[in-house]
């Protein structure tokens, strides 16, 4: 389970600046040197859901009711201290934990409509030119999450995606194809405002969409990088089934459920941020329109309600490594430049994304599309890395391994550096819009930045 050297060293970087940002005089909890023990517990937890991945769910949960009775006992939360502070900090996070509840369960549904339909299994046949049965067909799945991403949540598009390669590789998806099926997800995702919770946290701070589009350049090249091989090795591993299915009859109205539902889901997500991002984070806006939506196709097509507690399960690891982080005590980063971009890319697959992200945005002076592609896509490199890793693996129980994980999925931290590195070559990085209630960066200070002084 070895990381690759230059990820060591974006972790060296970054990793000395937060711990010292968090021992500042702003939190009073004990400390081993400079180092809080809420990063230790929150290691040690990691490493267990890393090396006993058959009881990721137990020494998740554990952890997070150990951390959290350690907070209430012996260190102050952001909110305040004790059960007081508790009680704070729940009600600031409520709103993630319910919207990615919501969305797993929800999507769990949905992906479940999808292979039911049958289209899956028709997508071979009706549309060969886009699907051929070699490598190629292996990518073009990869592309479609890609693509489907960049206007649906990344964990609708990764469970999408798992549906249909469950599908055309009938059952039988190498596990470093389902990595690649979450780095798919999580690329696709990352340059556009609706394509991922931490673009759209950029969006409701204010950043113009046109500045995590730029994304896409590092995200296209990697998708190139880790696909191709992913899609070679799926074809060796189970090839698209070249054979018509007689027996195919595809279930439009499933379909159109599947529509009606991931329609509803955007409908909401666009009209919330863009009309009423005052209020965004006071409800699950988008949980909440999935869920309804799925309540008002009853009358056509009764979901699988049997998902539901394998789907709850996943989404409470997900939910007990997010409550994790958010109680850990950071309270800003290192200085902004690419270089704490890359690093925080490598931070994000072991560490919640969600508070890097807010930090990031109360700090200002970044470049945001480098933000939004090491945030969104750093997490595939690990399978609960990510919401949409953590979905996947709830589809194929095969991928919570760590070390099969790395071990298949090598080509995902390559692709990321060099995503990375081609888009800094390619247009630099140059701090972007001042989120709201930051203030300005200076042009010394933002030149200082980008030079990575």
């Amino acid at each position: 389970m070895r990381i690759p050297r230059l990820g060591m060293a974006a972790l060296g970087w970054i990793l000395p600046g937060i711990a010292l940002a968090s021992g500042d005089g702003a939190f009073a909890g004990p400390q081993i040197g400079s180092i809080p023990l809420e990063f230790i517990f929150f290691g040690c937890v990691l490493a267990g859901v890393a090396f006993f991945h058959h009881y990721t769910l137990r020494i998740a949960l554990g952890g997070a009711v150990l951390i959290s009775f350690y907070k209430i006992l012996f260190s102050p939360f952001k909110t305040g201290v004790g059960l007081t502070g508790f009680i704070g900090h729940a009600g600031h996070e409520w709103v993630t934990l319910s919207n990615l509840f919501l969305l797993l369960l929800g999507f769990a549904l949905l992906a479940d409509y999808f292979e039911k339909s049958e289209l899956p299994a028709a997508l071979p046949n009706i549309m060969p030119g886009f699907m051929p049965t070699d490598w190629r067909g292996c990518f073009m799945v990869l592309l479609l999450v890609f693509v489907l991403s960049g206007f649906l949540d990344n964990i609708a598009a990764a469970m999408i995606g798992g549906a249909l390669a469950n599908t055309v590789f009938k059952g039988r998806v190498h596990i470093g194809f389902l990595a690649a099926l979450v780095a798919a997800s999580n690329a696709g995702g990352a340059g556009s405002v609706v394509g991922d919770t931490t673009t759209t946290m950029m969006w409701i701070a204010g950043v113009p969409p046109t500045e995590v589009v730029e994304a896409y350049i590092a995200s296209a090249v990697a998708l190139v990088i880790f696909g191709v091989p992913a899609a070679v090795r799926q074809n060796a591993y189970q090839p698209i089934d070249s054979q018509p299915d007689a027996d195919v009859h595809i279930d439009w109205t499933r379909v159109g459920v599947v529509v009606f539902i991931l329609v509803a889901a955007v409908a909401v997500n666009v009209t919330v941020n863009s009309k009423f991002n005052a209020i965004s984070d006071r409800f699950p806006f988008l949980g909440a329109a999935v869920w309804v939506a799925v309540l008002l196709m009853l009358p056509l097509r009764r979901p699988t309600w049997s998902l539901l507690p394998g789907a709850a399960k996943g989404a409470i690891f997900l939910l007990s490594l997010v409550w994790c982080a958010s109680m850990m005590p950071v309270d800003r980063l290192p200085l902004a430049s690419w270089q704490t971009a890359l690093g925080l890319g490598f931070l994000s697959a072991v560490f919640d994304n969600i508070p890097l992200t807010a930090l990031a945005l109360k700090q200002g002076g970044y470049d945001w599309g480098f933000l939004a592609y090491a945030v969104g896509f750093g997490g595939s490199m690990i399978w609960f890395g990510s919401s949409a890793g953590v979905a996947v693996a709830n589809m194929f129980p095969q991928a919570r391994s760590v070390g099969l994980w790395l071990r298949h999925g090598w080509f995902i931290p390559v692709a990321y550096v060099i995503g990375f590195f081609v888009m800094l070559a390619a247009i630099g990085f140059h701090p972007g819009s001042t989120p709201r209630g930051v203030a300005p960066v200076s042009a010394p200070a933002a030149a200082a930045s980008a030079s990575g002084g």
